[in-house]
């Protein structure tokens, strides 16, 4: 049984965020290839995956856990703290919850989240 080019995007098109970059780094691995700018996200996702006790946390995640009654404003501050397009940020928002940064300094992740909270969102730091 065959699968089409359009089972797949379609299907692509129905994931998180964070179920495409798992697929992306998948796909590396099998085929032994790179996809470096379609992931720019994913370089810091191994970072965090051991996490050392009782050490100071110095690298932050910051998620979206709800989008409000203001969706539009949302996925414009996502498009804006992230550089995804409109149907990436779009998904983003509406699969909550989701990891829209990861790896980054506390500075950059209070204000990611102070500028998702203002357009009406809910988000964690973790």
């Amino acid at each position: 049984m065959a699968v089409s080019k359009d089972d797949i995007l379609e299907a692509i098109a129905n994931m998180s965020v964070m179920d495409v970059v798992e697929l992306i780094e998948a796909m590396e691995e099998k085929f032994g290839v790179t996809a470096a700018a379609a992931v720019a996200a994913a370089p810091a996702a191994g970072g965090d995956a051991g996490g050392a006790g009782a050490e100071e946390q110095t690298e932050f995640d910051v998620v979206l856990t709800g989008f409000g009654d203001k969706k539009v404003g949302v996925i414009k501050a996502v498009r804006g703290i992230t550089g995804l397009g409109l149907k990436e940020a779009k998904d983003a928002v509406e699969g909550t919850p989701s990891v829209l940064k990861e790896g980054v300094s506390k500075e950059e992740a209070e204000e990611a989240k102070k500028t998702l909270e203002e357009a009406g969102a809910s988000v964690e730091i973790k």
